[in-house]
């Protein structure tokens, strides 16, 4: 009979085995998609059924698998379609996908089953469970089904949560090295389980946790009420939204585009469209009635945002207008028990239910889809590089199509291959051509560095001469002006830290990354110098690691260093507010800091590019673009593209109440007919010349693209010779299927985290052909246990 389980193993080796069925259990009883333990060798695998009722190989006597994980399957075979279809796209095993896409706890055998008998309860390992006899497995395959038999993580209930509760700088003793190693951890990493942090950190963290817990420093949550009462409270409905009903009533531009979007809502294989709607046009109103159009017809609702800050705010926008109805908030900064919570609430019965999360909430197990919605669809955000590499919107096509979904990519400054799939026909487009209420259009004007004089800033405690600031005097009294009239203003510097470098005055070097050999970036709240690509940090001030020198200079100027310059700039009282990947590292502290700016607490508030997007505060009348050439000159195709993308949104957010917006953008380029674009808001001028752009040099979106990475330890001295190996199998491949390969070549970062790095950049006509020239170097790698390759399909980082 065909009874055998297919099982793919979502840790190494991520193969595909075949096991009989658990003692106990029947055939059908263990559907595709389940998780459950299986032996492998002398070791306890966690895996998922891959395929159900299998006939057993001849003459092969199978072991059969160990004891189911869960009760339901989380996977249905949809999701397991999902699966498949990037186990195709990154030539990986199924396993080694559904090992990244899955919580911890549903891949992992590091569990244990508790057996309430009696009023006692009796706690069994994997491995423990492994040494039963049959008879005593068929026993437990009982409890299980009436429920008296429960899995859950290996010390689950007795691990805590440990979190920053407060944010640097840090009260503690110059001294204490390894209170502050565990901050910058938590700082870094953000909350994780305490046998975690004691892995990381090693003998003697329990001690100095206690302390900084009694410091006020750090919080523990309990594991299990940690999880579930954040994720209560996530999906708890709100009480108080007024729903769609109170808000101002849609205008007729956004009847219009409603008109032409709610019938594709019922196409059977689902559509796309792209809405590109001018700053303020009122596209999160346009999802809202969507959403409530798919809730009304039974299914289920994805709206997604780049980053956490914004999907919190759609959040909070859904609770308002669906009082009543559960609302699911997921992100990746959220502790793991929270988002275990969340997969299985999404993988539950088919109710309607509307999800809010950034790009690994379309990776949810959600089924009967109906609506997805990417909002500022052209933010890189939607592309992860790391583990499992992956472009939201190639997976929202594909779960609109499974799904019969209608798919909306939103956007002021849609991505240049979005605009140009809708000028083909390819994805409609519907068009928001403006702002909704009393706000116009903000005015537009360009600042000359070069020629406006700048504020000289007053040099720090320990350093000498005066250096240069960033902001000409024209922002400067343009600033002080707004706050007088009781106005708010946004000022961008997209460069994280207080000061890029650190210059040692004794040995005239900059200090550098022992791991990376790029420049250490100086955090003054932290009072540490951090390598933004491998994480190293040393403290500051400490001696020169070059020289043993202590006199530095701090030079270019960090958004940390510019809100210090404001305070001698501003008039006396004024507040100013500052928001960047470093305080984003914890969600709550980022939404605290938007809600004081938007209730008027901070009249400045100065930052990275995560100003740029989605934020509606009707009394900014100023915008300043510090510096507008930074990321200009980046050896990537899509430099000018996300220059513009990212001016153009920012000038977005002056004037969206009624008094009349301004915008500075500093340059040293004026001249440059780029900035012709982004004065006038000129999004298809700037595609016309940037599609030229792209057009001669033959890149998307009219090639495929693709970046394979080698990397090895820098001291491997096979290393180049084993690229070079690579490169021309790569190209003896490529000839015959017509694909462009350059490289190997050192990549932009040579080094990082002690590894050298080289990037082959293949160019074809279509997917597949790019993939067969990868699998072809992949054959010809030598010493695969020193190099790493891997494919990035249309990189988002060049670097």
């Amino acid at each position: 009979m065909n009874q055998a389980l297919a099982v793919a193993l979502t840790a190494p080796p991520y193969a595909v085995l075949t096991y009989a069925l658990p003692p106990g259990f029947a055939p059908g009883e263990l559907p595709v998609g389940l998780c459950l333990l299986v032996p492998m060798g002398k070791t306890i695998r966690a895996g998922v059924v891959w395929e159900a009722g299998v006939a057993p190989p001849e003459g092969v006597a199978l072991r059969p698998a160990l004891f189911p994980l869960e009760r339901r399957p989380a996977c249905d075979a949809g999701y397991l379609d999902l699966v498949r279809n990037l186990a195709s796209r990154h030539l990986s095993p199924p396993g080694r996908i559904l090992g990244a896409l899955l919580p911890r706890g549903m891949r992992t055998a590091q569990v244990e089953f508790v057996l309430a008998e009696a009023g006692l309860e009796k706690r069994l390992t994997a491995k423990g469970l492994s040494r039963l006899d049959p008879e005593a497995l068929a026993g437990l395959a009982t409890a299980w089904r009436d429920g008296r038999l429960r899995c859950r993580l290996a010390g689950e209930a007795a691990d805590p949560l440990c979190r920053l509760a407060a944010d640097p700088p840090w009260p503690v003793r110059p001294g204490a090295a390894r209170q502050r190693t565990l901050l910058d951890t938590l700082c870094d990493a953000g909350p994780m389980p305490l046998s975690e942090l004691k892995k990381r950190l090693g003998d003697g963290t329990v001690p100095i946790l206690r302390r900084l817990v009694a410091l006020g420093l750090v919080r523990l949550d309990a594991g299990e009420a940690a999880g579930e009462g954040e994720g209560a409270a996530a999906l708890a409905p709100e009480t108080t939204g007024r729903g769609l009903a109170a808000l101002p009533p849609v205008t007729d531009e956004q009847r219009a585009a409603l008109e032409s979007l709610l019938p594709v809502l019922d196409a059977p294989d689902g559509a796309a469209r792209l809405v590109f709607g001018v700053t303020g046009s009122g596209k999160t109103r346009l999802y809202m009635e969507l959403a409530a159009a798919a809730l009304a017809r039974g299914r289920r609702v994805l709206l997604l945002a780049p980053e956490v800050a914004l999907a919190a705010r759609l959040h909070r926008a859904a609770e308002q207008a669906f009082p009543g109805r559960p609302v699911l908030l997921y992100h990746g900064y959220q502790p793991p028990p929270v988002r275990e919570a969340a997969f299985r609430r999404a993988a539950g019965p088919d109710a309607p239910l509307l999800v809010c999360g950034t790009r690994s909430a379309l990776l949810l197990p959600l089924r009967d889809i109906g609506l997805i919605v990417l909002d500022e669809e052209h933010d890189g955000a939607f592309k992860q590089e790391d583990r499992l590499p992956y472009q939201a919107k190639e997976v929202a096509f594909f779960r609109a199509r499974q799904s019969g979904a209608l798919l909306v990519l939103g956007s002021a400054t849609p991505d240049v291959k979005t605009f140009q799939a809708a000028r083909e026909g390819h994805v409609p487009m519907v068009r928001l051509a403006h702002r909704v209420g009393a706000g116009g259009m903000p005015t537009v004007e360009l600042v000359d560095m070069r020629a406006a004089p700048k504020l000289t800033a007053v040099p720090a405690a320990g350093e000498s001469g005066d250096r240069t600031g960033v902001l000409t005097d024209l922002a400067a009294a343009a600033l002080a002006e707004v706050v007088a009239r009781g106005e708010q203003a946004m000022i961008l510097l997209n460069r994280r830290g207080y000061a890029p470098l650190l210059f040692c005055l004794d040995c005239e070097t900059p200090v550098r990354c022992p791991h990376c050999e790029l420049s250490l970036t100086y955090h003054k709240d932290r009072e540490r110098l951090v390598c933004h690509y491998c994480g190293h940090a040393r403290a500051h001030p400490s001696p020169c690691p070059a020289c043993g020198g202590t006199r530095f200079l701090p030079m270019g100027v960090g958004a940390e260093m510019l809100e210090e310059q404001l305070g001698g700039i501003l008039p006396a009282g004024a507040a100013v507010a500052r928001l960047d990947r470093d305080i984003a590292r914890r969600p709550e502290r980022a939404e605290a800091i938007l809600a004081d700016f938007a209730a008027g607490r901070a009249q400045v508030l100065v930052g990275t590019q995560m100003l740029s997007k989605g934020h509606h505060f009707p009394e900014v009348t100023l915008v300043v673009a510090a510096d507008a050439d930074l990321g200009r000159a980046l050896p990537d195709y899509r430099a000018s593209e996300r220059t513009f993308q990212l001016l153009t949104q920012l000038s977005g957010r002056a004037g969206r109440g009624g008094r009349p917006g301004r915008v500075l953008i500093q340059t040293r380029t004026p001249q440059d007919p780029f900035f012709r674009h982004v004065v006038t808001g000129d999004f298809e001028g700037f595609f016309e010349q940037e599609l030229s752009r792209r057009r001669r040099l033959c890149y998307p979106p009219f090639t495929r693209l693709g970046l394979a990475r080698l990397s090895f330890p820098r001291d491997f001295e096979a290393g180049f010779a084993a690229a070079t190996a690579v490169g021309q199998a790569m190209r003896q491949a490529a000839a015959p299927l017509q694909v462009r390969v350059l490289g190997p070549a050192p990549a932009p970062l040579a080094l990082v985290a002690g590894r050298r790095r080289l990037h082959c950049l293949l160019k074809a006509e279509d997917w597949p052909s790019l993939r067969r020239v990868f699998a072809a170097g992949r054959q010809a790698l030598p010493a695969p246990d020193k190099v790493r390759l891997t494919l990035d399909l249309d990189p988002v980082d060049m670097l």
